[in-house]
């Protein structure tokens, strides 16, 4: 069995029932190729990186397919390229990562971000956040800054003694 991820973008402009038949047509369609729907996803109304057919958003749906051959790829992209109701697609096939990737994802491992507050209660009290310690310098290190500040003193010794020489 392959699996597979087709994603599409509907026009926006279109009601809210016609872009839900679109979607369900689409999934229908799927399904009549011999395909089992893992997961249907309407991630819906999203900018565009760059306007498509004068449209700035369009209406995302991500449907994730188990299929025993890749047979169907070719005549579900020729009815999307010849529906106008569809801006973009992209049938693509996933490996096993991907799979365990949306796997994770639906179950909510994935690309969820815990409020702050709950963030905060995680840490214990009397624990503080801190970026680190500071770090330790080596040796060689502060003998090479002792001996920089050593070349500044001189330095300042030198001037001050050609003023005042000048002075005189």
């Amino acid at each position: 069995m392959r699996n597979y991820e087709v994603t599409f973008i509907v026009d926006p402009v279109l009601s809210g029932d016609e872009i839900k038949a679109t979607a369900q047509n689409y999934v229908e369609e799927l399904k009549s190729h011999g395909a089992t729907i893992v997961h249907n996803d309407e991630m819906g109304l999203r900018q565009l990186a760059y306007p498509i057919n004068k449209r700035t958003s369009g209406v995302y749906y991500c449907v994730e397919v188990q299929v025993p051959n890749g047979e169907f790829v070719n005549k579900i992209e020729l009815a999307m390229r010849r529906d106008d109701r569809i801006m973009r697609f992209l049938t693509y096939g996933l490996d096993k990562y991907g799979i365990k990737y949306n796997e994770d994802k639906r179950a909510g491992k994935i690309g969820k971000r815990k409020p702050k507050a709950e963030a905060e209660a995680d840490v214990p009290k009397g624990v503080t956040k801190t970026l680190g310690k500071p770090k330790k310098q080596a040796p060689a290190k502060k003998e090479a800054v002792k001996t920089q500040a050593k070349v500044s003193e001189t330095k300042a010794a030198v001037a001050e003694a050609t003023i005042t020489e000048e002075e005189e």
